[in-house]
């Protein structure tokens, strides 16, 4: 398994993705950019990490998929830096495994190698958030190195936990 940056080789992989998800809310963001003109949706996530045409409020970040073959296993998205919304909640990375791929352990490999590329940018201290009753995230969050820093309540009354993940 390789993680890499999304390439129209994987096409026919992302739509299958898309599909196995069926209604599900779409973890990392970008999965629910609309696919229909895949060579507008490529685009789209090249613009959002070089910062181009950002919705207010939304910054910078790379996508990257986790692969094995030609079928996409997992996707994840790294935020270059935090704005003051995205430290209450969000933090730099969210991740998803594709729902057959689930249980085996593979979301801490994709945490993992996303957190390489945020040392590659110079990110040392990588903030990785999830909600308090979501137990698979945190123990993924804490197998990765990451430290529970602190607890917020949401505005919808649930708990979000702010993990670190120091990087040297």
């Amino acid at each position: 398994m390789r993680l890499i940056t999304p390439s129209s080789r994987y096409h026919a992989s992302y739509l299958s993705y898309i599909e196995e998800l069926g209604d599900e809310e779409r973890y990392p963001f970008p999965l629910d950019f609309e696919h229909h003109d895949f060579t507008a949706m490529l685009a789209r996530i090249r613009q959002f990490e070089q910062g181009i045409n950002l919705p207010v409020g939304v910054v910078p970040s790379s996508t990257y998929w986790l692969v094995k073959s030609h079928e996409i296993i997992g996707v994840a998205n790294l935020r270059h830096q935090l704005n003051e919304q995205l430290k209450q909640a969000g933090g730099h990375i969210g991740l998803g495994i594709r729902p057959s791929f689930r249980g085996r352990k593979l979301s801490i490999q994709l945490l993992k190698l996303t957190l390489k590329q945020a040392a590659n940018k110079g990110i040392k201290a990588v903030h990785v958030h999830c909600y308090r009753d979501n137990l698979a995230s945190a123990r993924m969050i804490v197998a990765a190195g990451g430290q529970l820093d602190s607890e917020l309540s949401s505005t919808a009354g649930q708990v979000v936990q702010r993990y670190i993940i120091k990087q040297y």
